[in-house]
């Protein structure tokens, strides 16, 4: 039996006593059917003895982590069910949205043909919007007020601690912060309070190479070992391009993992992560699929300062957060005091309560991510790039294009997802680990630009960034 993936922020369950809705008809009531519904029951119930015995008798491989149901559960609140897809005798698949957001997912089912018809596999995936279920779109001000709602109700539930800001044009137009940034001090978070950002530290990344590449310093086709001329593995080096790593096409892996907790604090520079996984082998031939990298991103850093001659760090300080006027941006390590700085809070080790995230926290943020901003930084950040002030239009448009399909079904580009939904697209890019949550989407046909982080676990920004993302005016 295959264990459920779970691969985005929420989800909630409603079972209809009546039966499901099928191709415009009741659907077949099948030992499949039945089965599902008896789950959603079980998960929606949000009782964890009544799950549990779920579980044990119909799915037992699932009941050993009855921890991480009930983790899953408290983090998307349950799904409202919306259509079934396929309705056979040992299969069933169907739409679900979660309650608390505008998330859709697939669900699909399969179980024994003998009786008791246990679970045999059970398979849930994010997917996008079907057109049919769009969120109507909103005008400027009803959205400002729905996300306002939205972050008082799950702030007051402990859901939301951060802040979320909007801009039109420029003109900054909602910003706002709730929660704590120091539960011990009792410390409120400001619009001004720095949050970790995760992943979005790509973005600045894959900038500096358009950057370099715009000022003819590199060749986006050019190979990895053509910079990092001691690269350890030979295959690597010739056949991973520049492109490929910002495409997450080059089969460089990941650096997280039980490697990484045995010397979190020993990596301190981007060399130190070469002289850790540099000998390993491209995980695919390069080029031929998608699979997210950050240590293909941790490459990249050391490429930005090969072809600059520059610290990354301190290139992407003189050439991206001084001209996008980003003053509250950086990546100094942990051990550094930094002011406004939130404590990040965590429940991702299965512990009831909130805890902070300090045994988790890397030596200090890369190329790959880590480092940490606000919602004001990131709105100019965005202003920046539709202004041309970091890139001209040719490079913008290289740089937030989507080159690669993803399994979400967006876009990658570089350091970039490019996404478009009913019409309307953004780019931008999220980050998430522990104790940290952040989004960026940046709408280049209407000016809109939204920014929303926090102090928790994801999906908390998410949930704001996304509300707020499928409601606003087209233009």
């Amino acid at each position: 039996m295959k264990t459920m993936r779970w691969a985005w922020t929420g989800i909630a369950i409603v079972a209809l006593a009546a039966g499901f809705v099928w191709a415009g008809q009741q659907a077949p009531d099948t030992a499949a059917q039945k089965q599902f519904s008896a789950w959603l029951a079980a998960f929606d119930s949000g009782d964890r003895a009544t799950l549990l015995q779920y579980l044990e008798k119909n799915y037992p491989e699932r009941a050993a982590d009855i921890d991480g149901e009930m983790g899953f559960r408290e983090m998307t609140g349950g799904f409202e069910f919306k259509k079934a897809e396929e309705s056979a005798p040992t299969k069933f698949t169907a739409l679900l949205k979660e309650n608390e957001s505008d998330q859709f997912a697939r669900a699909t089912m399969e179980v024994e043909e003998a009786e008791p018809h246990q679970i045999k596999s059970m398979d849930l995936r994010a997917v996008a919007t079907p057109v049919e279920f769009k969120p109507t779109r909103m005008s400027e001000g009803d959205v400002i007020a729905g996300v306002r709602k939205l972050a008082e109700t799950r702030a007051a539930t402990d859901k939301f601690s951060g802040a979320v800001a909007i801009s039109k044009n420029g003109k900054t137009i909602f910003a706002e912060a709730y929660g704590l940034a120091d539960r011990e001090k009792k410390t409120p978070n400001t619009v001004n309070t720095r949050f970790r950002m995760g992943s979005m530290n790509k973005m600045f990344t894959a900038t500096s190479i358009l950057q370099l590449a715009q000022a003819g310093k590199l060749k986006l086709t050019d190979p990895l070992g053509k910079y990092l001329t001691d690269y350890p593995n030979k295959n690597v080096a010739t056949k991973v391009t520049i492109h490929q790593l910002l495409t997450h096409t080059g089969g460089t892996g990941d650096f997280f993992g039980p490697e990484f907790d045995k010397h979190r604090l020993e990596l301190k520079t981007l060399r130190d992560y070469v002289n850790l996984y540099g000998k390993r082998e491209p995980e695919f031939e390069p080029g031929s699929k998608w699979e997210y990298s950050n240590y293909g991103f941790l490459l990249l850093g050391l490429i930005v300062e090969k072809a600059s001659g520059q610290d990354y760090y301190e290139y992407v300080r003189e050439h991206i957060f001084r001209p996008a006027a980003m003053a509250s941006s950086d990546s100094l390590p942990e051990s550094e005091a930094v002011s406004e700085r939130s404590v990040g809070y965590t429940k991702f080790d299965g512990s009831k309560a909130w805890k902070p995230n300090t045994d988790t926290l890397p030596y200090r943020g890369t190329s790959a991510g880590g480092g940490y901003t606000t919602v004001g930084d990131l709105l100019r950040f965005g202003n920046a790039l539709l202004n041309h002030k970091l890139l001209d239009a040719e490079h913008t448009h290289l740089l937030t294009t989507g080159k690669t399909d993803t399994p979400r079904g967006s876009k990658y580009a570089y350091g970039f997802m490019d996404n478009t939904e009913g019409g309307v697209r953004w780019f931008g890019h999220g980050g998430g680990a522990p104790g940290m949550n952040g989004d960026l989407r940046i709408f280049p046909q209407s000016g809109y630009v939204i920014a929303a982080l926090a102090n928790l676990d994801p999906p908390a920004a998410d949930r704001l960034s996304s509300y707020a993302a499928d409601r606003l005016p087209e233009k």
